[in-house]
C-alpha cells in the first residue's frame, strides 16, 4: 500500500505542475491580452486545483499513516534537527496544504468574479502563488532533500 501511494503521490505531481502552468499562462495571457474567460479558463483551473486536492489527500495518507517520515518520525526526540525529516514531517505538508488552499480560493475568487480582466488578473495572482509554492517545495535536491524524479 505504501509504495503504491508513494508512486501515485510522486507521478500525479507532473499533473499538478502541467496544470499549473497552463492555468498561469491562461491567465497570463488572457489578462494581458484582454481576453474572454472562456471555458477552457475554468476548465485549466478546476483540474489544477483538484489535482492539487488530490495530492494533498494522497500526502495525507501517506503522512499519518504509511510514510517513515510522517507523524511518526515527528514523534520522535530530535526530529525538528533532522532536515530530512523536518522537510517531510512540517515543511512540505504545511507549505502544500498552503498552496492547495490558494489555488482553492484563487478559483472561488475566480468564479465569483464577473468582469473577464479580473477573472485572469485573479486567477494569475492565486494561481501563480499556489504554483510558487509548489515548485518550491517538490523535493528537487536543490534547496531540500532529493527525491527520484520518476519512481516505478
Amino acid at each position: 500500500m505504501y509504495q503504491t501511494l508513494l508512486v501515485l503521490h510522486s507521478w500525479s505531481r507532473w499533473f499538478v505542475l502541467i496544470f499549473g502552468l497552463i492555468a498561469v499562462y491562461r491567465a497570463y495571457v488572457g489578462y494581458t491580452g484582454r481576453r474572454p474567460f472562456l471555458s477552457a479558463d475554468n476548465g485549466m483551473s478546476a483540474a489544477f486545483s483538484g489535482f492539487m486536492w488530490l495530492q494533498v489527500i494522497i500526502g495525507l495518507g501517506l503522512y499519518f499513516d504509511l510514510s517513515a517520515v510522517g507523524l511518526h518520525a515527528m514523534k520522535q526526540a530530535g526530529a525538528m534537527k533532522d532536515p530530512i525529516i523536518r522537510f517531510f514531517g512540517m515543511e512540505h505538508a504545511v507549505v502544500m496544504i498552503l498552496a492547495a488552499v490558494v489555488a482553492q480560493v484563487g478559483r472561488i475568487a475566480v468564479k465569483k468574479t464577473s468582469d473577464s480582466t479580473q477573472k485572469h488578473r485573479k486567477a494569475l495572482l492565486y494561481f501563480g502563488v499556489a504554483l510558487v509554492l509548489v515548485l518550491l517545495m517538490i523535493p528537487w535536491g536543490i534547496w531540500n532533500p532529493a527525491r527520484p524524479l520518476f519512481r516505478f
